[in-house]
């Protein structure tokens, strides 16, 4: 797995302003694609629902206003639709990424569209600090992101689904310091049901992960779902790390999400060095690893955005590589997501691309399987020679969902992936042999059918 996450909110990564054409929004996002595609990248997670809103057309919840400056305002096109197509045609996978409970900031409310929760639904959504948030422990509330993210693994031909570390806020302060409490006191009177609150917070929230985890495959059994938790479960888990402390601040018990098997990756946001002294990125690793009880993939987030940054804890340009190569000597090192776009495609030049793309990247990457979802491998295809191209006829059964195709070239070898509708392998005069396999949704790589020159 190299994943990237393509931030959307508050124009992080895409679009780059909100007065671009459609046009304009299209040619940046083909931009990024053709980027990281170039360096290696083989899944795009993008970020389709920030706030309580869409980009992508929903009868659910408005157009965000990253796209036009005005939320509700159609941008012309469906971004998600485009993003999914031009991935899929440069061999990546797209995860839709959605943020659960987040509403908005305080400061934009009466900038919301009609069709927001805000305004549809006021008594489920809570002002917070700078923040309007949805209220977890109210169950209209997970009825509601539930069916937004039924509509979206029905409505698109997408690879995954992917929630952040969004569940309740992280604490704010007042202008006096004082840490500020959630106002769900009204919620816990009617849902509390005699729980401890702390308790029924993690509660809800477990509720929530197990929900999107069986609902999404109910519609789509193979698609792969994904959480990027804060990279630290509790302090001291292991020894000496220390930290915010997930677990009581924002109610997220993700070692558990990981050890019920309610997740097919977890993506623990390891954003320190693997120098840091209390929050070691190989020991966390680690600990994250022995915590997978059920083999699921464990694939963690890189802070790509500390490269350079210019701050005292910035990361020198060798330390996303050094630490991708400390993960591939774990035997379950099978991956990591790079966060975020900008900073690891365009930011000093580009010189992390180049960096990746040049070594850790250099040759093709397949995501790797999830066997627990389909264990079964699709068949061997048959190959033609028609022209300069060979044509590629699926066997019977499973569709492929990808197909790998590598070819050898005066004794050198080279990979690359194909989306499963492609049907044609162009070759050069100078290629002598070819191999192709097909992979299912769930990453199974079937037996190989090989062509050989006469």
């Amino acid at each position: 797995m190299r994943g990237l996450w393509v931030a959307t909110v508050a124009n992080i990564d895409w679009p780059t302003r909100t007065t671009l054409t459609a046009d304009l929004q299209r040619a940046e996002l083909v931009d990024i694609l053709t980027r990281a595609a170039a360096t290696g990248i083989n899944t795009i997670v993008f970020q389709v629902r920030p706030a309580g809103d869409a980009v992508y057309p929903s009868s659910l919840e408005p157009w965000a206003s990253l796209l036009t400056g005005t939320q509700g305002r159609d941008p012309g096109y469906d971004p998600l639709a485009f993003a999914i197509q031009e991935a899929h045609a440069r061999g990546m996978e797209l995860h839709a990424w959605v943020n659960p409970f987040r509403a908005g900031n305080t400061a934009d409310t009466a900038k919301l569209a009609s069709s927001h929760l805000f305004r549809t639904r006021r008594d489920l959504v809570r002002v917070y600090g700078t923040q309007i948030w949805m209220d977890p422990g109210e169950p209209d509330v997970q009825d509601h992101s539930m069916r937004v993210v039924a509509d979206i693994v029905s409505r698109y031909d997408i690879d995954g689904i992917h929630a952040d570390d969004y569940f309740y806020p992280y604490l704010q302060r007042d202008a006096a310091g004082r840490l500020i409490p959630f106002p769900d006191d009204a919620t816990y009177a009617r849902h509390g049901a005699g729980m401890a609150r702390d308790n029924w917070r993690r509660a809800n929230v477990d509720r929530f992960i197990e929900r999107l985890y069986r609902e999404a495959h109910a519609i789509k059994p193979t698609l792969k779902v994904g959480i990027s938790p804060f990279g630290i479960w509790r302090p001291g888990n292991p020894p000496g790390v220390q930290g915010l402390d997930a677990y009581t601040e924002i109610y997220a018990d993700s070692r558990k999400w990981l050890q019920q098997g309610w997740v097919d990756y977890l993506a623990p946001q390891l954003y320190w060095a693997i120098s840091a002294p209390q929050q070691s990125y190989p020991a966390l690793l680690d600990w994250w690893m022995e915590q997978n009880t059920r083999g699921r993939h464990v694939w963690p987030g890189l802070a790509a955005y500390r490269v350079n940054n210019g701050t005292a804890s910035a990361f020198s340009l060798q330390e996303i590589p050094d630490q991708i190569r400390l993960t591939r000597t774990r035997p379950a090192g099978t991956g990591h997501l790079l966060y975020n776009t900008t900073w690891t495609l365009k930011q000093n030049g580009g010189a992390l691309a180049a960096t990746l793309a040049g070594d850790l990247y250099r040759d093709a990457a397949l995501v790797p399987a999830s066997p627990w979802l389909d264990a079964t491998p699709p068949g061997a295809p048959s190959l033609t020679l028609s022209g300069s191209a060979l044509q590629i006829t699926p066997a019977s059964g499973e569709p492929a969902r990808w197909w790998a195709v590598r070819q050898r070239a005066s004794g050198t070898w080279t990979a690359h992936v194909l989306f499963g509708d492609q049907r044609a392998v162009a070759i050069g005069a100078g290629v002598d042999r070819v191999l192709v396999q097909a992979a299912d949704q769930a990453g199974n790589l079937g037996a190989a059918a090989e062509w050989r020159r006469p």
